[in-house]
């Protein structure tokens, strides 16, 4: 999304919150009516602080009036083009408006709770087992499904094998070898309503029925707990043995024992990993691993590496790839909170549970309003489409019904708005379910343009935000047409501006003007001076006509150079010194070049002469702007006010 310099000044605002910023209108004068249109004393005020927090030498109330008021006249000139009722307009400013509302229309309270919670379940592993079974096709078979479940977590509080039922009923197909355990797993790593349950259900415990559609339902058990231990830095080196027979792995055995016994007489551990360590990876770096945690090595490797001192060497030990001497390094504690902060919340992202805090605003937003779903409605709506066997068809009938589920502050949803955002390839005996979990989407949406605009009209620091980007966007493109782009864009605007001014644009020294060409040799160079005696060119075509005759091996440039600025400039136009060779460009010449002594035209001083237009332009758009706009300034606010900040 664009950002842009809002009207006088541009800063960064810190927000504070709903309830710090609330004012009535009473307190909020009028100070002054812009082309019919009121502005308030605290909307004044808030811009002209702003605007002397950036300012060297910050302005009177008496001297900033005129500044805001010609602001105010450009946005009333915005507003009578139509600018503010563009699509363009109308998605830049939304989409701010949307980002800028999030800090205020979200339960802090819950967030920060979230946040810790997030935090604790990171600093612990679990070891789980589950049973994983297939949803049904109709509500009857969810139903039946979960009365399944229900009787497998009674039949394991009564003493029945876990590992046996998940071995039977499960539809994990690891589940067959491991009989449901999945080890110790960490926040993160699965679904967030399988952390839920796993995290809530007590070690030695079975969990209740987790929904975790479209993957199934499961029933969980923890197994055991362990603090997060931090992460280990270590190093190693490798024998392997994997598909070797016996013999050799016995070799390999004896090559591991002898390089101990070198550690133990004093050898570098790091110089023997990169000569005798058969991990590619790490022998290059003398064996080193990095920091890793739990779960990231095979089990024994890690046992290992944790069980060792900062220092510490241990015996060769072996694993499922081979022969093992670990040195452990450092251990790095698990972090605090802060230092992770943005890991989590990145995690809490990603699987939803960011959006609760925003969810339980809503849900407060509309109960103080008394705002609730008419149930019966629905209910209606559903047993209208009961018979119906194709999703098309029930659908169809579910969009025809404009019927009101709910009136949030006037933002209203209907039965028509749910049916809409409904999948249509979902089967058709589940719309009824689908519905219910569309409509709590839905139900939050329009609560939150309510809510939107509840923060507009009652939030007044909410409000100058929107308002100053809202008018920054307007400023910019009603400058833009009637000044900016005018002036800068316009040659025969510039052109006829240069010659309205003769003698205003000089230099204080002479210039070159015209073509440098340049070849990547001699005979090259000769060619090209032949092409351009030989065939007479449009000045805008010269540089495109060489680069498609010669490819890459001519350019030219068109320059405008003073003397003493660049040394090749120098040579061709000011008698200097042979200049050194740039890159692959061995040779170069001047073509359609002249040494001129002051500007012959506007293009010679471009930037100066647009600078001067666009100030032109600038006085004379605001001269008019203060004819066609009626400007009336409230004087004794404007008085009281001046008074204030003396």
């Amino acid at each position: 999304m664009k950002r842009y310099l809002l009207t006088m000044t541009a800063a960064t605002v810190v927000l504070t919150g709903l309830g710090a910023a609330q004012r009535s209108s009473k307190s909020d004068p009028v100070v002054m009516t812009v082309n019919g249109k009121d502005v308030k004393q605290n909307e004044f005020l808030y811009l002209f602080n702003k605007n002397n927090s950036q300012q060297a030498a910050p302005q009177t109330i008496d001297e900033y009036v005129d500044m805001f008021v010609v602001y105010k006249l450009k946005v009333a000139a915005a507003e009578a083009a139509g600018l503010d009722t563009t699509a363009t307009f109308r998605s830049e400013f939304d989409g701010y408006c949307a980002d800028l509302a999030t800090p205020y229309l979200k339960d802090s309270e819950l967030e920060g709770k979230l946040l810790d919670e997030a935090y604790d379940r990171a600093r612990t592993r679990r070891r789980v087992s589950h049973i994983l079974v297939e949803p049904g096709r109709t509500p009857a078979e969810d139903k039946e499904i979960r009365a399944r479940l229900d009787s497998l977590r009674g039949a394991i509080s009564s003493g029945a094998d876990f590992g046996e039922l998940a071995r039977k009923y499960s539809i994990d197909r690891s589940a067959q070898v491991n009989g449901g355990d999945l080890g110790y797993i960490r926040s993160g790593q699965f679904p967030i309503l399988f952390e839920e349950a796993t995290y809530a259900t007590p070690v030695g415990e079975v969990s209740e029925i987790v929904e975790d559609l479209p993957y199934g339902y499961h029933i969980i058990k923890v197994v055991d707990q362990q603090p997060e231990e931090g992460e280990v830095s270590a190093r190693h080196i490798l024998k392997l043995t994997q598909g070797l027979d016996v013999a050799d792995a016995a070799q390999k055995k004896a090559e591991i024992d002898s390089i101990a016994r070198l550690l133990a007489s004093g050898a570098d551990f790091e110089t023997l990993a990169r000569e005798e360590s058969e991990d590619p990876g790490s022998a290059a770096r003398g064996g080193n691993l990095g920091y890793f945690g739990r779960g990231v090595m095979v089990p024994e490797f890690e046992e290992v590496a944790y069980s060792l001192k900062p220092g510490e060497i241990s015996a060769p030990f072996p694993t499922s790839y081979g022969w093992h001497i670990v040195q452990t390094l450092e251990y790095k504690p698990f972090p605090p909170k802060d230092e992770i902060k943005e890991q989590l919340q990145a995690a809490m992202e990603r699987d939803g549970r960011s959006r609760r805090p925003r969810q339980a605003y809503l849900a407060a937003f509309r109960s103080r309003l008394g705002a609730e779903v008419d149930e019966a409605v629905v209910d209606k709506a559903l047993n209208g489409i009961g018979g119906e066997s194709e999703t098309s068809k029930a659908l169809d009938k579910l969009k025809a019904d404009n019927s009101v589920i709910a009136d949030v502050a006037g933002e209203k949803l209907t039965i028509a708005d749910v049916a809409s955002a409904i999948n249509p390839g979902i089967d058709p005996q589940r719309i009824s379910m689908v519905f219910g979990m569309v409509l709590k989407d839905k139900l939050d949406d329009v609560t939150l343009s309510a809510a939107r605009k509840d923060l507009a009209a009652n939030n007044e620091e909410y409000r100058n935000l929107a308002n100053e980007y809202r008018d920054g966007i307007l400023l910019f493109e009603v400058a833009n047409q009637n000044v900016w782009a005018r002036a800068a864009e316009n040659e025969d605007v510039q052109k006829k501006y240069f010659e309205e001014h003769p003698g205003k644009y000089t230099w204080d020294r002479p210039r070159f003007k015209g073509c440098v060409v340049f070849a990547v040799n001699d005979s090259v160079a000769a060619e090209a001076r032949k092409y351009l005696a030989e065939n007479k060119m449009a000045p805008d075509t010269i540089a495109s006509n060489v680069l498609r005759h010669f490819g890459g091996d001519v350019k030219l440039e068109r320059v405008l150079v003073a003397k003493g600025e660049n040394s090749i400039i120098d040579e061709l136009g000011f008698g200097g010194p042979k200049a050194n060779p740039v890159g692959r460009w061995t040779t170069w010449f001047a073509y359609d070049s002249r040494v001129i002594d002051a500007p012959e035209e506007a293009a010679d001083v471009r930037a100066a002469v647009i600078g001067d237009l666009q100030q032109e332009l600038e006085a004379s758009w605001v001269e008019s702007l203060r004819r066609d706009y009626p400007v009336k300034i409230n004087k004794k606010v404007i008085k009281k006010l001046s008074e204030k900040k003396k």
